[in-house]
């Protein structure tokens, strides 16, 4: 029986990946802090918080594969005293604790979803990350994934575990929240938008893209012990993300061409400049290794991707 424990599995990614390993004959556990989380997953397992902590005893049994998606995620506006420490806890510590704890059970792969911030926050127009660049993380969320990676490593030399590691950007689909989301929105609504002479080039990946490149990562004997960067395999400007999401909504495009350094003078005067810089800013990363090494192409193109997320 093949059986994998999926974290977070009541999550964005969770909810999909959780379908599709079920379509192709997993069972799953499915790990969930709370009992009113609703997963439909065969196994639900309630741990409570992802700490240092953290039991896994049951929710190991007889597991194969652990795919480890839960984290405490990007935060625009954290309140807490010690941001760093926050997330070291439960993304530092509680991953390492349940890697430990998958070892000594005798999982053979453990799958982490980490994040592109790791490299940094930008790349140079038409310059791609890769996977062999130096690591500089630039935010504690950044930092928090990256100390996540050197224990994972350490942790497979010690254990003979295998490890796999995915770097993702930017994730959209169906259920997308936070800025995206609200973009989206803007843009369903006909909302005129400053963002008509945005000439950078970012790097996204659909919900199903990544989905099924995790897939392609609990299974294939290549993927072992190597880390991916994962994305749609098309790289947009701000500008050409707004037409497509206009185009997949079937409204009209409401783009206003405000010269960049218009747009950055008014987020400094606002407050506002890393949200300025996340639109105009170029952040791109080269899917190459995936390609190459696993054999991996993204099934769904960018137009089908926002199609699917705007529907919703």
């Amino acid at each position: 029986m093949k059986r994998l424990l999926i974290t977070g599995v009541t999550g964005f990614v969770g909810k999909a990946l959780c379908k599709l390993a079920v379509h192709h004959g997993f069972v799953v556990n499915g790990a969930q802090r709370t009992r009113s989380e609703v997963s439909s997953c065969i196994e639900p397992f309630v741990v409570g918080e992802i700490n240092s902590e953290t039991g896994w005893g049951n929710a190991l049994l007889d597991v194969n594969v652990v795919v480890h998606l839960a984290a405490r995620v990007h935060v625009m506006h954290d309140t807490e005293a010690d941001p760093l420490a926050a997330y070291r806890a439960v993304n530092v510590d509680g991953t390492l604790n349940l890697a430990r704890q998958a070892a000594a059970a005798g999982v053979k792969r453990f799958v982490f979803l980490s994040s592109v911030k790791v490299h940094g926050e930008s790349t140079l127009l038409r310059q791609a990350f890769v996977e062999a660049d130096a690591l500089a993380p630039q935010d504690a969320y950044g930092w928090s994934k990256y100390e996540a990676e050197q224990g994972l490593s350490q942790l497979s030399a010690d254990t003979g575990m295998e490890i796999v590691i995915v770097r993702p950007p930017l994730v959209y689909g169906p259920g997308v929240r936070a800025n995206f989301a609200s973009l989206m929105r803007a843009v369903q609504r006909g909302m005129p938008l400053p963002l008509g002479a945005v000439h950078n080039q970012r790097s996204l990946v659909a919900l199903d893209n990544l989905v099924d490149f995790i897939g392609i990562c609990i299974t294939h004997p290549k993927a072992a012990n190597q880390t991916f960067l994962v994305s749609d395999g098309q790289d947009l400007s701000t500008t050409e993300l707004v037409r497509c999401m206009a185009k997949a909504a079937g409204v009209p495009t409401r783009l206003l061409p405000v010269p960049e350094w218009v747009l950055h003078a008014g987020a400094l005067v606002l407050g506002k400049g890393d949200a300025v810089q996340r639109l105009c800013g170029n952040l791109q990363v080269d899917i190459t290794k995936a390609r190459s090494l696993l054999s991996w192409a993204p099934p769904v193109s960018v137009e089908e991707g926002l199609r699917r997320a705007m529907a919703v």
